[in-house]
């Protein structure tokens, strides 16, 4: 894994939702609205972070994982200039910048399915997984989008010249989307090859569940996705049982022995953080979590300002996750700012100490409704406090510092008070 990865956060835009572009597929008048994009590279700063990680940009023909053409920018968005005035002018800042590669399936509108429809024997047929009775393979279900045939080299070289396409234009990582969905060792054959042209690229890939470390030993991949700690954050919160949430944080634990996770609270298919957990007491302790748990963090547009949206399944279901923001950062409602500052200050917090990167928990008091861990890399050390309950909860901190958070000393010692946190250091 490059080490730069050690210092970068990310700021995670779905780019068709965030500059109110249409994905139902109807207007696709050329615009370039990639540049709008620009303007909150500074907020971007200002919050603490220093990666852009972008979802689909490529040219589809609704969402942006129906992917039709990999070398151009979906002209909704603008156009390849465009994306290279983005990276540049990021780059120009000190920000990273990452590209959603959709590389399990393609639209129907793909160049080379249309050729391979037209004509039965064209070599581009041998692209596409089919059944034994000759259809074409959907993905999960969804007949707009086919799946490659990943057994092929030719897919291989297909997504390798992406890859690296993109790669000598300044962008700096991957996420590779429904990684878990295609053979570890297809990305075993590619991304050496991206790496050989492009040593310093990160590469992260969408998987769900399963074994991590074993996926990310077997494909060559830098990370994966921690789903089974965002699902253990949000619902340990939202039902007061934090014994599910220690439960998922040793597994953690192990997978930082492997690798380092792609850790978050919220991203572009799931309900809204502040949706999720009912009591908005709670919201700030699931930042807490992402901030001082080991991993490399991403923030969802949107969540620093404490949005609220629901994912519903069904067509047109992931918009009000997605949604468009203004013009400039001068155009957002105020009443996100103060989320915005707690993100600024737990953001600040991490960045004072870049070993949580790394770091390990361990339990020091358990209930459901309380929870004080130590997170450590066997030099340096942090104790967090987590309180859900209507009653004070005890610390024993060792006399350390409060770095953030709430905590009052009294005749019993340190607590935290009713549904609220404390950092000690």
């Amino acid at each position: 894994m490059p080490d730069w990865t050690e210092h970068v956060i990310w700021w995670h835009v779905y780019p068709l939702g965030f500059v109110g572009a249409d994905v139902t597929g109807v207007d696709r008048r050329p615009t370039h609205r990639l540049r709008m994009l620009v303007p909150w590279l500074d907020y971007l700063l200002e919050l603490g972070a220093n990666g852009l990680a972008l979802g689909p940009v490529f040219t589809s023909r609704t969402h942006g994982y129906d992917t039709t053409d990999y070398l151009e920018v979906d002209p909704r968005l603008g156009d390849t200039a465009d994306l290279e005035h983005l990276v540049a002018e990021a780059h120009r800042r000190g920000i990273r910048v990452m590209l959603d590669g959709v590389f399990n399936h393609v639209g129907r509108e793909f160049g080379p399915l249309v050729t391979a429809l037209a004509d039965p024997s064209a070599p581009e047929n041998a692209l596409f997984r089919r059944t034994p009775a000759g259809e074409l393979v959907a993905f999960e279900g969804h007949d707009a989008l086919v799946t490659l045939d990943h057994a092929n080299p030719a897919v291989a070289d297909l997504v390798t010249g992406v890859m690296t396409y993109w790669l000598d234009r300044g962008v700096d990582a991957w996420r590779l989307d429904a990684a878990y969905a295609l053979p570890a060792e297809f990305w075993a054959g590619v991304l050496p090859r991206v790496r050989e042209r492009h040593p310093e690229v990160y590469v992260m890939g969408e998987v769900l569940h399963g074994d991590y470390a074993a996926f990310v030993a077997a494909s060559g991949v830098d990370a994966v996705t921690q789903y089974e700690l965002w699902q253990a954050i949000w619902h340990g919160l939202a039902e007061g049982n934090f014994f599910e949430l220690d439960w998922a944080l040793t597994r953690h634990n192990a997978f930082l022995g492997a690798f380092v996770p792609y850790t978050f609270v919220g991203n572009h298919d799931v309900t809204r953080l502040a949706s999720q957990i009912p009591d908005a007491r709670h919201h700030a302790h699931a930042l807490v979590l992402l901030l001082t748990l080991g991993g490399t963090p991403a923030i969802y547009y949107g969540d620093e300002r404490g949005l609220q949206a629901v994912k519903e399944q069904r067509a047109g279901g992931d918009d009000a996750i997605r949604p468009a923001y203004p013009e400039s950062p001068a155009g957002l409602e105020p009443a996100g700012a103060a989320t915005f500052v707690l993100h600024q200050e737990l953001i600040g917090l991490r960045r004072r100490h870049p070993w949580l990167h790394t770091a390990t928990s361990r339990p020091l008091a358990l209930t459901n409704t309380g929870y004080v861990f130590e997170v450590t890399d066997g030099s340096h050390r942090l104790v967090v406090a987590l309180n859900l309950s209507d009653e004070a909860l005890p610390v024993d901190t060792d006399a350390a510092p409060r770095l953030a958070g709430t905590a009052h000393a009294g005749p019993a010692g340190v607590t935290v008070p009713p549904h609220g946190w404390a950092i000690f250091g």
